[in-house]
Parts: C-alpha cells; structure tokens; sequence
C-alpha cells in the first residue's frame, strides 16, 4: 500500500497541458504589448507600462500554477465551505466604500494598492463548493429535494452576487456549473420551469433601464452595420480587423484597429487583434491550443477515479471552454458582445492569476489520474 502511494505521488502532471497553457501565456504577453501600446502612450507616456504588469502576473501566475500543481486537490474538499464563504464577503465587499467604478462597472475591490475583481475569485470558489456537493450528493443528485433545490440555490447565489456587476460574467459561471450539474445526473425534467424563469429574469436584466447598454448590445448583434457609427461600433470594427488580417495577417504590431478603433483591444477584443496582425493562421493556432487544453482537461475528468476530483476537473475545463468560446464569439460578433476576457492571452492580472490556480489544480489532478503520459 505504501509502494502504491509513492508511485502516485511521483507521477507527472500532464505535460500536453502544461505546454499549451504556458504557449498561450507567452502568446498573450506578446499581443497585449502589441495591443496596449497606443493606449500606454497616450494615456501614460510608456508604451511598455502594460506589458510590465502582465510579465509580473504572469510570473505571479507561474508560481500559483507550480503552488497548486503540487497541492493535493483532495484538501479543497474539506476547505470548500471556507474559501466559498470567504469568495463572498469579498464579492460583497464591492458594494462597500472598498468597491470601485470602472467604465460605468463596480466589479472591482481596491485594498491598498491591490485592485481586483472579486467575480474571478468567486468562479474558482464557486466551482470547488459545487465539487464538493456533487461528489457529496452524487446517489441523489436526481432528487428535487437533496439534489435539484440545493444545487441550484448555490448556483443562484453564486450567480446573483455577481449578475449586477457583470452579465457576462454571471453566464459563465452559471454555464459552467450547470455544465456540472449535467455530468453530474441531473434530471433535465425538474429544470424545465427553471428555464422559463431564467430567460425571464436574463429578459428583465437586458430590458433593466439602468443598464441600458445591455439591450444596446442586443440591438448591435442582430445587424451591427445598421448602425455602425453607434451600437454597432465594436463589433463593425472587430470584423474590420478580422478581416484585414486575411490568411497570414498584417503582421505583428501593424494593427491598425488598435489605435482606439476598438476599444479594450489589449483584453475583451484581443482576439481580434491577433486575427488583424497574425491573420487566419494566428487565430486558428490559438483556437487549436485552446481545443488541446480543453481536450486535455475532459481526458484528465474522465481517468480521475475520484469523484470529486472528477467533478472539479470538470468545472475547470468548462469554465475556460465557455469563457474562451464565449470571447471568441463576440468578436466574431457570433454572440452579443458581454466584455469577456479570453483566458491566459488578455490583460488582467486576476483573471490570469486564478486561471493558471485553476490549471495547476487541474495539472495536480492528473497526477492522480491514470492517463498515458509519453
């Protein structure tokens, strides 16, 4: 038995994995330097003052994914109550004197000299807590009483912290614990009502008259040239970009859309950037790394004979499917735009902080798991 647990505790994390993240991190450095140098100019003189704060979250990233590579995921189990709880209290600390605006957003928590999104904390928190039932309730998870009701009052609490700050936000992280729910064994039936009112309440966030730009962004998707000087601006552009791009690209930091054509280019609409300068071949190159990671995490789910193991590597691999799909969507302007970031590649120091916390504790798991390594 001893023999047995050495032998685990000496395997190695999966390396396709860790290679096509760490390739999508030197991919993002190089875009967002690309992308933030007009806005770094103008705004403070310094065309590398972004690059110089995503290479330090990126080495901050680095060393939470080797952190919780070699952290045994099964502890997460028993801190799930803890560190869900305490993901909270920060997400309802943005509505203390602690939160600040931004862009017309309160999503962000300033302590000191330390500014954050508490949303991104919660996602990862909000995935572990959910494991952790799953895996506790996995003979009643068809139950409406023991399964049904108390899954979808933590997504419901989950989701409604954040469904003021950022619709996008709140999509995804629903999405992604649904998604689990669904591995899980959910009875579809039981969620039928829950689908109406859903689209019902998703109906009155996108009509509420306080976030008028919602419904802004709704009327943009369904024919953004309409109105291409207006609501449709964003979206007209990210095609414009797309497509002057063509199959090999413009070439790296000739984008012309970056200077302040597009808006956030170096982070919600990077994508587009990296089809205008390195074209077709540069956005399928992403794309297929993405689909490696993606495919990876569903191997890593699928070989884990621990349940809740099971169940957590599942919401990492759906939470970076949605959020990348997503992103990819709303500058193809396939989808509304929703100011989703494209994980590991944007600018943002927490998102990419607690997306590589999640790859490590994703990396930590395949260590456990009986996959082919070689």
């Amino acid at each position: 038995m001893a023999k047995g647990n050495r032998k685990e505790i000496k395997k190695a994390p999966d390396f396709t994995l860790l290679l096509s993240v760490t390739i999508l991190v030197i991919i993002g450095i190089i875009m967002v330097f690309s992308a933030s140098w007009p806005e770094a100019m103008m705004k403070y003189n310094n065309g590398y003052f972004f690059l110089r704060k995503q290479l330090f979250s990126s080495f901050l990233g680095f060393l939470t994914l080797l952190f919780f590579m070699n952290f045994n995921y099964k502890y997460f189990k028993r801190l799930s109550f803890p560190i869900y709880v305490f993901a909270i209290i920060l997400g309802l600390l943005v509505f203390s004197p602690l939160g600040k605006e931004y862009k017309g957003a309160r999503r962000w928590l300033e302590i000191g000299p330390i500014l954050f999104m508490p949303s991104d904390t919660l996602k990862i928190a909000s995935i572990i807590f959910f494991a952790t039932f799953l895996s506790n309730k996995k003979e009643k998870i068809s139950s409406l009483t023991e399964g049904t009701i108390p899954a979808l009052i933590i997504i419901g609490i989950s989701c409604g912290l954040i469904v003021t700050q950022d619709l996008g936000t709140t999509v995804t992280l629903g999405s992604t614990l649904m998604a689990m729910f669904f591995v899980g064994g959910m009875k579809i039936l039981h969620l039928v009502p829950l689908g109406f009112g859903t689209a019902g309440l998703l109906w009155l966030a996108i009509k509420d008259p306080e976030n008028s730009h919602r419904m802004n962004r709704i009327v943009a998707f369904r024919d953004p040239f309409a109105d291409k000087l207006g609501k449709g601006w964003q979206a007209v552009q990210s095609l414009y970009a797309l497509g002057s791009g063509g199959i090999f690209g413009l070439g790296l930091g000739k984008s012309r859309q970056k200077f302040f054509y597009i808006s956030e280019s170096y982070n919600d609409f990077i994508f587009a950037i990296i089809g205008e300068e390195l074209g077709f071949l540069g956005t399928t190159i992403v794309t297929l790394l993405f689909m490696i990671v993606i495919w990876r995490g569903i191997i890593i789910a699928l070989k884990t004979e621990d349940i809740f193991g099971y169940f957590l590597s599942t919401g990492i691999t759906a939470l970076l499917a949605i959020q990348s799909l997503i992103h990819i969507g709303v500058v193809t302007s396939s989808i509304p735009t929703t100011g989703i970031t494209l994980p590991f590649v944007s600018y943002g120091g927490t998102s990419l902080i607690i997306n590589m916390a999640a790859v490590g504790i994703l990396l930590n798991i395949s260590r456990h798991a009986k996959i082919e390594r070689g």
